[in-house]
């Protein structure tokens, strides 16, 4: 009942409404209020505001095949991103990183998904959901914290690469050793969120990658 009001008030934000692109969506967030594993990226792209679902893009279809290999389904975790619009770009196509200023405006909507669910673990997907978790940080980088445990109000964080950023590497296909390097580390960190909530890991899922 509570995720549901939060919903409602964030479609008919005024401010929300006012940035999203005519005839498109707010992108509010999927998944059971019971989640123990959530995810959160970054903002809306073209098909996640046209479909009002995050992550149903060539990024989520990857992210979809990830969480599927740790043995569960899609509809058992939450999704959410730090925007709850697409950040214009002043352009019919591509997409921007979010401002600051649109950062601090949908943030206490995230945390009050995150408050609502109460996950057992977070995990932030790119640099951009690193730093609205986490605040900005210049002299943080991802190659020092990703798959390394953080702290958000209490509750385990794991950052890690974007599924998009996969997707540059050639997905799960990539064969170059940067490719290979993303891939592991990708995973490595859902073997660890897997642990959190004390998901049974077979010897051939703790391989992938390798």
């Amino acid at each position: 009942t509570r995720l549901a009001a939060l919903r409602d008030l964030v479609l008919a934000d005024p401010v929300c409404n006012a940035n999203k692109h005519p005839g498109k969506q707010l992108v509010f967030g999927v998944g059971p209020p019971d989640a123990d594993l959530f995810f959160c990226g970054e903002a809306p792209g073209a098909e996640e505001e046209t479909a009002g679902e995050p992550f149903v893009g060539p990024a989520g279809q990857l992210l979809t095949k990830i969480i599927e290999a740790t043995g569960l389904k899609r509809s058992q975790v939450y999704i959410a991103n730090i925007m709850k619009w697409r950040p214009d770009t002043g352009q019919a196509y591509g997409n921007r990183p979010p401002t600051a200023e649109e950062m601090a405006y949908c943030l206490p909507y995230l945390r009050a998904q995150l408050e609502i669910i109460q996950p057992k673990v977070i995990v932030a997907l790119g640099n951009t959901a690193i730093d609205g978790l986490l605040g900005v940080n210049p002299q943080r980088a991802m190659a020092s914290i990703r798959g390394k445990r953080q702290d958000f109000n209490g509750t385990p964080l794991i950052p890690t690469f974007h599924p998009s950023y996969l997707l540059r590497m050639g997905g799960t296909s990539g064969t170059s050793p940067v490719a290979k390097s993303a891939k592991r580390a990708v995973w490595e960190a859902m073997l660890s969120a897997m642990e959190r909530i004390s998901l049974p890991i077979s010897d051939r899922q703790r391989s992938y990658f390798l």
